[in-house]
């Protein structure tokens, strides 16, 4: 069943389920309300009648003055104890010998349902004592014909609203179920029509309601926003990937035919051949590392999280470097130990990519300081080498972007690190922040949390 026609359905049983409960009430507080009316107006006459009652009259000047209060369809008697009707006068003989006397000593009132010529009617009955010396008690009874007849017109009225109300139920339930479902129809219709093509597409929203369905469509969009976009980025990064490889590949094929051609007879050209075909090979397997560096990065969310000292940690980096590239590095910091919480291999990765920049693209000495604020520590690794172009700041953190592409090819680079140290201060929720000036050198700053509860857990 589709969910239009549940939300009918239901809509449609409720306001049956509503309306039954309020024809209830409604005929209730009817029927409460004119019988209290009939009952005050037979009461008001039986009091009248009291009032000029006389004991000591004859039977024969009783009766008359009681006809004389009459109505349709009507009794009236007088009753002494062991319910003994003692005088009675009636206009009805049906209803006089439906209803029997009875004597009371209290005021009552009472309805009952008697078998008539058209069917069940309804009578009322009241009863007051005659407080005259006497034993006797005042009993009137009279068929509330009327009552019936607004009853009918009443369950009438209450019957036509009814169906209207059903009517008007199924029709509005049918245009608010189309209008709530119009959204997710269109959404529905998009998906299938991205599952048939391929082709990521958002959905047309016509009227901006800003309730849960527009707020589902924006969702939607957004999301679609972002499959693009992630699309895009797959597409570039396969495209420059590519790129990137292409020259390597290209100077490996071009000197394995040139030793084809020549063989090894020519000691200078077949060393030239190997030493090149041997660092292009090189440079692939470290861009092939740096592209699944990258690749984890994208797809990892969980890292392991310990204790580290900031000022070992950059030590231990430092010593290593010093050796391998013969270069000054100075470590200043004024507090040890300086203590955060964060992925140790990770960020020994950030420091590393940072100061092999520092080191490619500067002569002098490199300089690290440590620092510790109220909720960060601040690692910042200063050279006064080329530097950076300003107008180039904004874009040396896009994957293959470098700024000088002739020198970054001399050294190696793929143009990845400071995407993917970018990448991993992200995921630690720090921030990274550089100040460069060409000629003049480059300052990195690396801000971190102390000690980030959202990683913690």
């Amino acid at each position: 069943m589709k969910i239009t026609t549940k939300i009918n359905l239901l809509t449609t049983v409720w306001m049956l389920c509503i309306l039954m409960i309020i024809n209830f009430v409604v005929f209730f507080l009817f029927m409460k309300t004119t019988v209290n009316m009939e009952e005050k107006v037979l009461l008001q006459k039986a009091e009248d009648i009291i009032k000029g009652f006389d004991t000591n009259q004859s039977s024969s000047n009783i009766e008359p003055k009681l006809k004389d209060y009459l109505t349709d369809h009507t009794f009236i008697r007088i009753i002494q104890p062991k319910n003994k009707v003692v005088h009675e006068v009636t206009n009805d003989q049906l209803l006089s010998k439906k209803i029997k006397g009875k004597y009371t000593t209290t005021k009552q009132s009472q309805t009952r349902l008697i078998s008539a010529e058209n069917g069940e009617e309804e009578v009322l009955i009241v009863r007051l004592p005659i407080k005259h010396g006497n034993n006797e008690s005042l009993e009137i009874g009279e068929r509330l014909s009327g009552l019936e007849t607004r009853k009918e017109i009443l369950r009438g009225i209450l019957g036509f609203c009814t169906i209207l109300a059903t009517v008007l139920s199924l029709l509005g339930g049918r245009w608010l179920a189309n209008m709530v479902m119009r959204p997710i129809s269109n959404m529905i219709n998009t998906m299938e029509e991205i599952e048939k093509s391929g082709v990521p597409k958002k959905i047309v929203i016509q009227n901006k309601t800003r309730d849960e369905l527009y707020t589902m469509a924006s969702t939607f969009n957004r999301m679609i926003d972002r499959l693009q976009e992630n699309l895009a980025k797959q597409a570039q990064f396969v495209s420059d990937a590519s790129h990137e490889l292409k020259t390597p590949l290209t100077i490996i094929k071009s000197y394995a035919n040139l030793l084809r051609r020549q063989g090894l007879e020519n000691q200078d050209i077949a060393e030239e051949a190997i030493h090149a075909i041997h660092t292009e090979a090189t440079r692939i397997q470290k861009m092939t590392d740096t592209f699944l560096d990258l690749a984890n990065l994208e797809n990892e969310n969980v890292l392991e999280i310990n204790k580290i000292n900031l000022v070992s940690l950059c030590e231990s980096i430092l010593k290593q470097l010093k050796e391998v590239y013969k270069r000054e590095i100075t470590l200043h910091f004024e507090e040890n130990p300086i203590t955060i919480y964060a992925d140790e291999l990770k960020i020994k990765q950030v420091i590393i990519i940072l100061l092999d920049n520092a080191i490619k693209y500067s002569q002098e000495n490199i300089e690290v300081f440590l620092d510790k604020k109220e909720k960060h520590a601040m690692i910042q690794i200063k050279d006064y080498g080329i530097g950076i172009p300003v107008d180039e700041i904004d874009n040396i953190f896009e994957r293959f972007y470098r700024v000088d592409k002739a020198r970054s090819r001399e050294t190696g680079g793929s143009g990845l690190g400071l995407h993917i140290a970018k990448r991993i201060i992200k995921l630690h929720k720090g921030h990274l922040k550089i100040n460069s000036k060409e000629g003049s050198g480059t300052k990195v700053e690396l801000f971190l949390p102390i000690y980030n509860e959202q990683i913690q857990d």
